[in-house]
This record gives C-alpha cells, structure tokens and sequence, in this order.
C-alpha cells in the first residue's frame, strides 16, 4: 500500500516560509555582521594573501604572438596573391607592435634581430586595469 503525502491547504501554500536565523536555502544570502566583525573581516583581507602560491601557474605555458597589422582584401585578391605579392597593412611603419599573450593585448614593442633571430623590445607594458578592459571588451 503506497502512503500519500496530503496536500497543503491553499492558505499553507501562500504562507511565508520561515526560516531559523543561519537556515538559509540561498548560498548567496546576506550575511549580517556586527560592526567590529565587519571591520576586523576587511582588515583581514585587505592585504596580499599569505597562502598565495604562483608557483602553482609558473610552468603553465602561454602563446606569445606579435600583432603587426592586418588588412582588409576581397576574396577575389586574396586568391590572386602569388609569390612577391604585397599587401598594405592599416598599421604605419613606425607605429609599435602589439604584443599578444594567449590573445590579451600586454604590451607594445619593435622587433629586434637577436643573435640571428627576431625577438621583440618592449616599449610599453599595458597595466593590468587596461588588461582587465580590454578583456571585457572581447
């Protein structure tokens, strides 16, 4: 025999459910704190964490690429370009490169040839509130 679980009444259905202080279903709930607890809590976290560990992300490997420009072109030029082909970029010459790390802008730099083989000098490190932006901006 299957027991059954009786029905609330309407009045128990719109009722308010109440809950003891700390029984909270919502994670995400505000969380009410005396005033000295408030301020020891953000004195506590205001400073740079002491479990903090970057050797955790150090070995983590990361694409380095360099932006020098990019052009617009039709397909119809796209498939006439042969060998010697030539095409402008929108970016001056004398403009600095933009250094990409997995694609985030960090910096801007000029090539170099070091020891036989391109590198980059960097001229200007974005900050990482500019890296933030630009992140949200993508």
């Amino acid at each position: 025999m299957a027991s059954e679980t009786p029905e609330p009444a309407a009045d128990e259905q719109d009722a308010p459910i109440e809950r003891a202080a700390g029984d909270s279903a919502d994670p995400a709930a505000e969380v009410e704190y005396a005033p000295d607890e408030l301020e020891q809590n953000v004195a506590a976290n205001a400073g740079p964490r002491a479990d903090l560990n970057l050797d955790l992300v150090l070995d983590v490997p990361v694409t380095v690429s360099l932006q020098v420009g990019s052009a617009d072109i039709t397909i119809r030029e796209l498939v006439g370009l042969v060998e010697g082909s030539v095409v402008a970029l929108e970016r001056e010459s004398t403009e600095p490169l933009d250094v990409m790390v997995n694609g985030t802008l960090i910096a801007h730099g000029e090539i170099v040839v070091v020891d036989g083989h391109f590198g980059v000098r960097l001229t200007d490190v974005v900050s990482p509130a500019e890296r933030i932006m630009n992140i949200n901006r993508q």
